[in-house]
């Protein structure tokens, strides 16, 4: 990975592009660094224009404030920032990049038609679950060590912690229900 670039230059897909559309969405903060529409945003036209309702925005705040806000600040502090450089003010921060977020029935439903394959009962269809870009395995595995951090030192369980590829294209698919959470973590490489 050339660490001259940030995490955002390293991947760019037809698919990501697609992505980088605004989005009605896109000042709403669900916590200081995660917007509805970064969590919202998809390559699919939708009727529905893959609006959450209440209880998936209430999900996705949960999934910002409790987890991502403290990946994004310890990803920060172990592999990015020098020792002398101020977390809230250095400009060399880097932000934790979300490829999808909330996923509505009609979303998931366009997808199957495109040949992928997105689980019928999806946590992505309850706001339960992000999957966050990264930059090869490497990067991958300190994301995930860090959210295994936060559930160990919060005594907080999530439900699922995947760290997926297809491709040389690496994400780690996250997930926190409100209960029942397992505890899942599994690698899927394609």
């Amino acid at each position: 990975m050339d660490k001259t670039l940030k995490l955002s230059e390293h991947l760019t897909t037809s698919n990501e592009a697609a992505l980088s559309h605004s989005n009605k969405f896109d000042g709403l903060h669900l916590s200081p660094h995660f917007t509805m529409g970064e969590l919202t945003r998809t390559g699919y036209k939708t009727p529905d224009n893959n609006e959450p309702p209440l209880e998936a925005i209430e999900n996705l705040i949960n999934l910002c404030e409790d987890w991502l806000e403290d990946l994004r600040f310890s990803y920060n502090l172990l592999y990015v920032l020098e020792p002398h450089e101020d977390y809230d003010t250095s400009p060399n921060v880097e932000g934790i990049v979300i490829n999808q977020g909330y996923r509505s029935l009609q979303v998931s439903e366009l997808m199957r038609q495109a040949g992928l394959n997105p689980a019928p009962n999806s946590n992505h269809q309850t706001g339960c679950a992000v999957d966050i870009r990264c930059a090869g395995v490497e990067d991958a595995l300190r994301k995930m060590v860090i959210l295994l951090d936060i559930s160990d030192g919060k005594k907080q369980a999530f439900d699922e912690l995947i760290l997926e590829r297809r491709r040389s294209v690496y994400w780690l698919h996250f997930a926190v229900k409100p209960d029942n959470n397992r505890r899942k973590i599994s690698f899927i490489m394609n």
